[in-house]
């Protein structure tokens, strides 16, 4: 028994199918297959039943399956407790950004982190919070950056920043005019939000304290910022926006923003992780790089912290 061979049995497990277990582990489907086979001959007992699509394990199987991920867990672990001690910043470190960050963010931190650590091989995917969390816990993914509290046993949260939100509110909206706005002012039947599975369109709820939007004369999904700020462009009604969005809008569009008074109703932003990860010096480093870019950008003294 080797742990090759169960990491190839936990990936047909997870996927159903040898030909894509394969490609996940970078080996051919024959290769897989044969490891796969010899451990169950050694074992002596049939891991799947290869009769049904997707396949599945059977019921020792399942069990098998149960004490195979606490190895391979276990020796993930003693590499990453070896390059712990050893301070070593460096190695393959899969990162999940949440949609309504990672195109202000990353822009803002990835090159300085790059340049600093040039021996973490950084792995970036944008997923919903959702799927972030799922692969925390499934050990596909080291760490995320999501919109907290989230409220969960098995994730520890890292605060980085409190983003506040902005209104954009283009002219010939009535509230053009204000200075600033207040909750009251934002009209239910024209405030346009990102479509359900998006972490900041609960936020705009809680904030309103509302379970819906009110009906638009059209029926909108859209996961885009751009596109809200677009069709608010052409009269359509109003918006809000994560505060670093709307700071990088262009001069001429940042002229329909419009702050909220004091405490600023805020988004918290967190690097999370599984409570049993160990590369905690590449949290540790990404943790500290982002915090230090993030501390010049926003400057709010004075927030109210919005739950998704």
């Amino acid at each position: 028994m080797t742990l090759t061979q169960l990491y190839y049995m936990s990936a047909v497990a997870e996927y159903g199918n040898f030909t894509i277990a394969a490609d996940k582990c970078f080996v051919t489907q024959p290769t897989l297959s044969m490891q796969v086979q010899k451990l169950e001959d050694e074992l002596g007992v049939k891991i799947f039943n290869r009769a049904t699509k997707p396949i599945v394990l059977t019921d020792i199987g399942k069990k098998i399956l149960v004490q195979a991920k606490k190895i391979t867990e276990e020796a993930t672990r003693m590499q990453d407790i070896v390059s712990t001690e050893k301070g070593f910043i460096g190695g393959e470190f899969k990162l999940g950004i949440i949609p309504t960050v990672m195109p202000t963010l990353l822009p803002m931190f990835l090159n300085t982190f790059i340049k600093k650590y040039p021996k973490v091989d950084l792995k970036i995917e944008e997923l919903n919070t959702q799927n972030i969390t799922k692969m925390l816990e499934q050990g596909h993914l080291d760490a995320g950056i999501a919109a907290t509290p989230l409220g969960l046993d098995s994730i520890l949260e890292l605060p980085l920043y409190h983003e506040p939100f902005v209104g954009y509110i283009p002219e010939g909206n009535p509230f053009h005019a204000v200075e600033q706005i207040e909750i009251e002012d934002l009209n239910m039947t024209d405030l346009l939000v990102l479509e359900d599975g998006h972490c900041f369109r609960n936020h705009v709820l809680n904030l309103c304290q509302i379970n819906q939007i009110e009906s638009n004369p059209f029926d909108l999904k859209s996961g885009s910022f751009e596109t809200l700020i677009n069709l608010a462009d052409e009269g359509l009604g109003m918006t809000l926006l994560p505060f670093l969005h709307g700071n990088s809008l262009t001069d001429n569009k940042k002229k329909n923003l419009r702050f909220f008074p004091e405490p600023a109703p805020a988004r918290e932003v967190s690097l999370i992780h599984s409570k049993s990860q160990l590369k905690l010096p590449i949290i540790n480093a990404l943790r500290s790089t982002v915090s230090n870019i993030i501390r010049g950008a926003i400057k709010f003294e004075n927030i109210k912290i919005i739950s998704p």
